[in-house]
């Protein structure tokens, strides 16, 4: 089933207009020449209201500023003033005990993370999925190793990166997986 895209483009021709007779015409003249006077009226009152409103304006008298003369206030009144009257003696006592004395605070010293690093991300029961894991961190451009470790539950394939000098660097590593869709690590101690 083709469809002719040419002949659709083209537009088609224009119905011609039916013949008006001769009275349609004079009538249609008659009222598009009533208009024009009409405007013409319209303007015409509009332009002679604005000139006698400016002739009425430049009638009126003019307002005279002149500046007040200082005699004219009276000299009696007292100057009133909005602001209650100034304590004579402090009514808080821990203003003063406060500006010497020292305060002495008890900060505990952590202990910052020594040793190597490293970063699991992943842990599991067959070593397929482990190197599944492994293939998709090799992928985003880190190597990894894949563990096996026996506890008490069983066998564990465990995948790890490292180990780090800093946690710093191994965070950074952690967040550029984490662009890469890889959420599950986990930074600890090597040990």
């Amino acid at each position: 089933m083709s469809k002719d895209y040419v002949k659709t483009a083209k537009p088609k021709p224009r119905a011609k207009p039916a013949a008006r007779s001769s009275n349609t015409r004079k009538k249609a003249n008659a009222t598009t020449a009533k208009k024009p006077w009409l405007l013409i009226v319209v303007i015409v009152i509009l332009c002679s209201a604005f000139i006698y409103a400016l002739r009425y304006l430049n009638q009126q008298p003019a307002v005279s500023t002149k500046p007040v003369a200082k005699e004219s206030v009276k000299k009696d009144t007292p100057k009133k003033d909005d602001l209650p009257a100034k304590p004579t003696k402090e009514p808080y006592q821990y203003i003063k005990e406060l500006e010497n004395k020292e305060v002495v605070v008890d900060v505990p010293v952590q202990k910052a993370a020594t040793g190597p690093f490293q970063m699991q991300c992943g842990s599991f029961r067959q070593s397929q999925q482990a190197e599944s894991l492994k293939a998709q961190i090799a992928f985003a451009g880190f190597v990894s190793n894949v563990k096996r470790t026996e506890g008490s539950n069983g066998v564990w394939y465990r995948v790890i990166l490292g180990p780090y000098d800093s946690k710093r660097k191994a965070t950074a590593d952690m967040n550029r997986l984490r662009q890469q869709n890889i959420n599950t690590c986990r930074i600890s101690n090597w040990a």
